[in-house]
């Protein structure tokens, strides 16, 4: 069993998955809103190959009928204020969950600040946002709903309207003993992100199965250059390639958006951006929090000369000395993941 896979139907892999969903919908729905073309059976406790058993709040088990609302609302209109975005519009399945451009566009043609960071495997966070403000996955999936830049509702509006909903009360009242809130609101829609799970790479079939030609020669050459000159497993690392805290890699610096710097005020923080896992990452460019590389190419070349040089610069970032056929194999095994 390929298990890659994030629903029970057999032979449905993730990458069928996001190819399919880049459709939009029909209907009274705008075209920035994807079309829900994932399998109608979801798995709920599948972990792919190479992950460990994801974090899942004992207060908030997964259940189908969570996931299956959580689902629901994640492509629906519905809890932005002019019923043109939904969570689907910013985080693409196509796109590996994550936003496929620099800034997203909002309601009424709004631009984020940030890029929209990929949902896969986001179940084995500690901390969300690029900046971490929020702790959990329930909490986090209630801010853009808010946000003047994103959604740009009010909750009490959003609660309201699903109440008033016969389809989403039901759903509700399957899901939850206490039906419509907004506390419930963020916990389906955070049931429905935490099975959004990749594994099953080609690196995992070679490091946990021994499967050598699961890598090609510039692949496996990639993978030693990742694990020793490239220094990237100093902050992409363990089984879902990051080490969930901030590093200042010099990316934006000096336009402004000081990062984790922020939320806690401390001038060491300035410039710190959360380290985003690997996996998928071939799927999810433009890369870096402002969207400011755009392909893995580039990513490589800007560590490869040292990143931006600041006050504040991580020590693990400088010039790693790669040759252009070095530069090439660490994509080939950035992409293998």
């Amino acid at each position: 069993m390929n298990a890659t896979r994030l629903f029970g139907r057999p032979g449905f892999a993730l990458g069928a998955l996001i190819v399919a969903a880049g459709l939009t919908s029909g209907g009274a729905r705008q075209e920035s809103v994807p079309k829900d073309t994932l399998p109608a059976q979801l798995a709920i406790d599948h972990i792919p190959l190479g992950l460990e058993p994801r974090t899942t709040p004992k207060e908030v088990p997964l259940t189908e009928a969570r996931v299956k609302l959580g689902r629901k609302l994640f492509f629906d209109p519905i809890l932005s204020s002019d019923r043109a975005i939904a969570c689907a519009s910013c985080h693409k399945p196509e796109n590996g969950f994550s936003g496929g451009e620099a800034k997203s566009t909002g309601v009424k043609g709004k631009r984020t600040s940030r890029r929209a960071p990929s949902l896969l495997n986001r179940a084995y966070g500690n901390s969300f946002f690029w900046d971490g403000r929020e702790a959990t996955l329930e909490v986090q999936a209630l801010k853009p709903i808010e946000d003047p830049d994103e959604m740009g509702s009010k909750l009490d509006d959003v609660i309201a309207r699903l109440r008033t909903d016969k389809e989403y009360s039901e759903l509700f009242k399957n899901a939850f003993d206490d039906g419509v809130n907004s506390a419930n609101l963020g916990k389906a829609i955070a049931s429905f992100e935490r099975i959004l799970l990749r594994g099953d790479s080609a690196v995992d079939r070679f490091r946990r199965l021994g499967s050598h030609d699961a890598l090609t020669p510039s692949q496996r050459s990639g993978l030693w250059l990742y694990e020793s000159k490239g220094r990237c497993w100093r902050c992409h690392t363990g089984a879902n390639f990051t080490d969930e805290k901030f590093h200042n890699t010099g990316v934006s610096w000096g336009k402004g958006d000081l990062g984790r710097f922020r939320i806690t005020g401390e001038g060491a923080d300035r410039g710190k951006f959360k380290t985003p896992s690997l996996r998928g990452v071939a799927l999810t460019a433009p890369y870096m929090h402002d969207g400011s590389l755009k392909t893995l190419e580039d990513v490589v070349e800007y560590y490869n000369r040292g990143g931006n040089s600041n006050l504040h610069l991580d020590p693990t970032v400088g010039s790693l000395g790669l040759s252009k056929d070095e530069v090439k194999d660490l994509v080939a095994f950035l992409k293998a993941l």
